[in-house]
């Protein structure tokens, strides 16, 4: 019986740490609990306004492509104004700068070039040219190629007379100066249709005839065919498959197709959590029989 009260006795403070230990725990598992749902009301306020901000970007984004559909379509239009507003217009290249000077105005010098350069008779064709100019910008320094020389026209007719005798004769020579005439493109046009140099000097190598197309088009005659290329992009990867040397061009993603592409997916909404007491397989006691101590061998004996 002095055994086994003396074992009580030594039990007792190791039994109240357990109980102090025990206590403490709980209240710091309930402040927990209480900071874990404080922390689930303010993600489910953050899920709702995700929730909200994804319908507002996927609204957003419908309204953006609409919005480039229509200033596409627009800008198209725009384009064609440009081009009928410049119908009765043609550019003169390779007249050197000041050659004008001596002329009383450049309408004048204008005609003067143009009858002289194509052959035309006094009476064989009446010009009408409304107005003449160099195009705008600084004079170039030497060694650059001179300003072109715009040219607007009272009559279409004439217009197309003068660029068809010209181009018949792939342009003519005034003054010991090779000149050319071409329509006046808008600059939108003239970027597009230089974006082929390339592929017109592969061609020009290989001695195969071509012909550039309004508005940026190319038509080549290769042996086995004729084929027309409305872009440089399906230009440059054609001929490369017909084994030309020539430097593949890829489409640029323009900001309409990057929205078509994008896949907007909203994340699913998470059901009720579970409880924070889930998981606690075993109570404190099970989990403080792992520390019993055993007796030793020692001891048994």
């Amino acid at each position: 019986m002095a055994n086994t009260s003396k074992g009580k006795t030594d039990m007792d403070p190791i039994l109240r740490e357990i109980r102090e230990f025990r206590l403490e725990n709980r209240k710091q598992f309930d402040v927990l609990k209480e900071d874990i749902l404080k922390v689930n009301v303010r993600l489910d306020e953050a899920e709702n306004r995700i929730e909200r901000t994804e319908e507002r970007v996927g609204n957003a984004e419908t309204a953006i492509a609409e919005m480039l559909k229509l200033n596409t379509e627009l800008l198209n239009k725009l384009l064609d104004l440009d081009c009928r507003s410049r119908r009765e217009n043609i550019r003169i290249y390779g007249v050197p700068e000041g050659a004008e000077n001596d002329s009383p105005s450049m309408k004048q010098f204008v005609e003067q070039v143009l009858h002289s350069g194509l052959g035309l008779a006094d009476k064989e064709l009446d010009l009408n040219i409304e107005r003449a100019h160099r195009s705008l910008g600084p004079t170039p320094p030497k060694g650059v190629p001179p300003r072109s020389i715009l040219v607007k026209f009272k009559n279409f007719l004439t217009k197309e007379t003068l660029l068809r005798r010209a181009w018949q004769g792939k342009g003519f020579v005034w003054n010991k100066n090779h000149i050319n005439v071409d329509h006046d493109y808008p600059p939108m046009i003239l970027k597009k249709r230089k974006e082929y140099a390339e592929v017109r000097k592969v061609l020009k190598e290989d001695r195969i005839p071509f012909q550039t197309l309004f508005p940026a088009r190319l038509r080549v005659r290769f042996k086995e065919e004729t084929k027309i290329y409305d872009t440089i992009e399906e230009a440059t990867d054609d001929m490369a498959k017909r084994g030309y040397n020539i430097t593949t061009i890829r489409p640029p993603g323009t900001t309409l197709e990057q929205i078509q592409r994008l896949q907007w997916t909203k994340a699913e909404r998470l059901t009720t959590r579970d409880n924070i007491n889930t998981g606690r397989a075993t109570s404190y006691k099970e989990r403080l029989r792992a520390f019993r101590r055993t007796p030793s061998p020692s001891s048994e004996k």
